[in-house]
């Protein structure tokens, strides 16, 4: 790997030989962006321009009807966001979220399985001269019987860092 690889990415390689292993990773992950403890992400997959992860039912995340509450689901969603952009965006660069839209067309049943997507992105065209670009990223959040209860994206602006 080259020396822009992303850290994340580094150690999602190290950490994805187990589930113990994979257990240890998604406890940090959650640790480092203390809201995301609040949805319990385990963390399935991630690569380059995808990541996916799982949020269990359970009460803390259920609404008043017992479905799974959307800002929980879209709480996950941020966290698959994060993993995606960590593990795609390199060293020579930055991201940050700039706006979400989301819709709930159905009722959940059980868990959600998270899958956040970013198209290819051509980082030498983001320069310092250049400014940044606004990117989009997709998620297919399905539910334990196959239906989508929730529809989101989420716009990052990724820049160039300034050189050291």
């Amino acid at each position: 790997m080259s020396d822009s690889t992303p850290p994340l990415l580094k150690l999602w390689k190290k950490f994805n030989g187990s589930a113990p292993q994979r257990g240890l990773f998604s406890l940090g992950y959650a640790l480092k962006a203390p809201y995301f403890r609040t949805v319990a992400p385990r963390v399935r997959e991630v690569e380059p321009g995808r990541a996916v992860l799982r949020l269990g039912k359970w009460w803390g995340v259920q609404n008043h009807i017992g479905t799974f509450h959307v800002i929980a689901a879209l709480n996950g969603a941020e966290a698959a966001m994060g993993l995606v952009c960590e593990a795609t965006v390199p060293t020579t660069h930055r991201w940050i979220p700039r706006g979400m839209r989301a819709d709930y067309p159905a009722k959940s049943t059980g868990g959600l399985t998270i899958t956040a997507t970013l198209d290819d992105v051509d980082f030498s065209a983001i320069t310092r001269e250049s400014g940044g670009e606004l990117h989009t990223i997709r998620f297919q959040m399905l539910d334990d019987a196959g239906v989508e209860p929730v529809t989101a994206e989420i716009d990052v602006w990724i820049t160039a860092k300034k050189p050291r």
